[in-house]
């Protein structure tokens, strides 16, 4: 889509200009998360999710129908500040399971992610351009050749639609034990208090110390230091979601593997299906076994040798490329989603009912600001590394998957005491 904005005056610049789309997204995300956060506890988890899904049926089709590089930025800009549904719906999911059942609870967020990464880059792959790849169908003056990303945008919209229909019906998990005591507050308030909701009989029979700690998110260590470690893994996980479609993409004489659009939501279709699978059954028993913290630890180890391997893994061909990109694909987002899933169930440890929404309005806010760095830092690297193929130490793309796994270190360093501790 870069391409044929015709913005990038050199190959090597489109990954560059890529990656500004995709952080506009997090940026509008970053900026209004908290709010739909602090809405989600006042009025309830549906409403947020549904004004979220709607967002997406009407700047997810614009985005399709993008004439230029700044459409696309505005379009991507606007769906992000919109869709804040994101954390109610991790509120929702830890809320909607008995105690028992929290890992497979969380793990639903995960596994819906996983559903995405079947559907999304199947629609992507192979609707996308649809006059240049089936000409007897679609004409290249009909609307699906003027604008020939407009297809999958649209189907993804309609699919939205459907979802925000079916979601009328979501039960509310939300328990407002006090309608009448909602007054109004700025965010900073909230943010300080999380207050606003509170069952004013319920909190008086708690113990003092215990409504001083949960008072203030802000103040929340175990909610604050896995947030934090969540940014670092998020940024890190962004980054690596930009890099590898660019790279995929991008020539053999450039380090990549000269794939189509098609074989990459090939690849990525499979990654999402395995991780569908394993977040459905294996995860919640890693975790009964290891812990929450041991899991995304060992989750983190393993995926540094992995990254590693990527650019040795580009120097193949024919079946053994396609079957070793798969693999290293497939095993690199069940290792991601694992880190993930396991810092969703501390911060949603880490509060009551009444401050979750918006302590995950705060994880999204800051977790998007480090998403919005991810793809434009990921392109400029990888267009910066594919002008340095004759370098001595690192050559092209080996010093891109360094940085990510510089990245990963960190983050696996911060999943330690006394950094990470937990409620």
């Amino acid at each position: 889509m870069i391409r044929d904005f015709n913005i990038a005056k050199r190959q090597e610049d489109i990954s560059f200009y890529g990656g500004f789309v995709g952080s506009s997204f997090m940026l509008g995300r970053a900026l209004t998360a908290v709010y739909w956060g602090i809405i989600a506890d006042r009025y309830g988890r549906k409403p947020v999710i549904i004004i979220g899904t709607i967002s997406v049926v009407i700047f997810n089709t614009l985005f399709g129908l993008s004439v230029n590089f700044w459409m696309a930025i505005v379009t991507r800009f606007l769906l992000g500040s919109l869709n804040g549904l994101l954390g109610p719906i991790k509120a929702y999911a830890s809320e909607v399971f008995r105690d028992e059942y929290q890992a497979l609870g969380v793990s639903t967020v995960s596994t819906a992610w996983g559903i995405g990464l079947i559907v999304g880059p199947a629609i992507g792959g192979y609707l996308a351009q649809p006059a240049e790849k089936h000409p007897n169908i679609f004409s290249k003056n009909s609307l699906f050749g003027r604008f020939p990303y407009f297809l999958p945008c649209l189907c993804i919209s309609l699919i939205a639609m459907g979802v925000t229909i079916v979601t009328i019906w979501l039960p509310e998990t939300l328990h407002k034990h006090n309608e009448n005591s909602g007054s109004t507050a700025d965010s900073e308030e909230v943010l300080q208090t999380a207050s606003y909701v509170s069952d004013t009989n319920k909190t008086n029979q708690k113990p003092e110390a215990e409504k001083t700690s949960k008072k203030s998110l802000l103040r929340n260590w175990p909610l604050m230091s896995s947030i934090l470690v969540y940014c670092v893994f998020s940024l890190h996980d962004m980054a690596y979601t930009e890099i590898f479609s660019l790279w995929a993409t991008s020539p053999r004489n450039l380090g990549g593997l000269s794939y189509t659009s098609e074989n990459v939501g090939q690849v990525l279709a499979i990654s999402g299906f395995s991780l569908l699978i394993f977040q459905s059954f294996l995860y919640p028993t890693m975790e009964r076994m290891f812990g929450v913290i041991m899991t995304s630890r060992i989750a983190g180890v393993l995926s540094i040798p992995l990254l590693t391997s990527y650019p040795y893994i580009a120097l193949l061909s024919g079946f053994s490329l396609s079957l070793l990109i798969n693999l290293a694909s497939l095993t690199k987002n069940v290792l991601a989603t694992s880190i993930m899933t396991g810092l969703f169930l501390l911060q949603n440890r880490a509060v009551d009912q009444h401050q979750r929404g918006a302590a995950n309005g705060l994880a999204m806010t800051l977790m998007s600001l480090f998403k919005a760095v991810g793809p434009a830092a990921g392109g400029a690297i990888l267009s910066w590394a594919q002008r340095r193929q004759d370098a001595s130490i690192l050559p092209g793309d080996q010093i891109v998957f360094f940085i990510l796994n510089v990245i990963e270190a960190v983050g696996v360093l911060m999943t330690f005491k006394p950094f990470l501790t937990t409620a």
